[in-house]
């Protein structure tokens, strides 16, 4: 019996955490987006209604929060505009659809964008995680020769990434950001030219090779 309660307790204690994170998170998007990216740590918990000591016990501090922030956006805002692209009848215009999409999502954001840059949340990793439902497209995208046949998800994330460090606050029409959106949409047509592998690749070649090379027994 006593066991039975502390399963209980323990389950209603994450639950609660759980439920704390999330009104924790939610009020520091509000509270970035209406008073800056230097609103302090205590003006975001007296919004979610807990103590200071909760949300550093639970982000460990101020950088911690923001990348739970932005990530929290990007599955909210970013990934359903992915999803939705492969629905899309024509894979090469839903995919030119979707980046465009996600990088007016987030320009709009300016003070968001701007502290999840200054965190280092907003990378190309965080990017491709959310923005994997993207791949199918690219492939049927690159069957109808509609894109140049050597692109990764990864490609695709880093273009938001670059197209958004052009936006800035002086720019309420995005027009910079749109200018080099279309500029990087242009490098990913089809093309006799190879791309240079990512470091990653790079990594995993020259990791293959060294392998080959440890067996190659000499004179063979």
């Amino acid at each position: 019996m006593a066991a039975s309660v502390r399963r209980v307790q323990e389950h209603r204690n994450r639950a609660d955490a759980l439920r704390n994170s999330d009104r924790i998170v939610r009020a520091a998007i509000t509270a970035l987006e209406e008073s800056g990216p230097s609103v302090p740590l205590e003006e975001i918990a007296r919004r979610a209604g807990v103590g200071i000591a909760t949300v550093f016990r639970r982000f460990g501090d101020r950088d911690g929060l923001i990348r739970a922030a932005f990530q929290t956006y990007f599955a909210e805002e970013v990934e359903p505009l992915a999803l939705a692209a492969r629905q899309a009848g024509d894979p090469g215009e839903a995919l030119a659809d979707a980046l465009a999409a996600a990088v007016d999502s987030l320009a709009a954001h300016q003070v968001l964008l701007a502290a999840a840059k200054e965190s280092g949340a907003f990378t190309v990793d965080l990017a491709e995680r959310f923005m994997g439902p993207l791949g199918e497209v690219l492939a049927a995208a690159g069957e109808r020769g509609q894109v140049r046949a050597d692109l990764l998800v990864r490609d695709l994330a880093a273009i938001v990434v670059m197209a958004l460090a052009t936006a800035h606050p002086k720019d309420a029409e995005g027009a910079d950001h749109r200018r080099y959106l279309a500029l990087l949409l242009a490098g990913i047509r089809p093309s006799p030219d190879r791309l240079p592998p990512p470091a990653a690749t790079r990594f995993l070649i020259d990791k293959h090779q060294r392998r080959c090379a440890a067996t190659r027994r000499p004179g063979t």
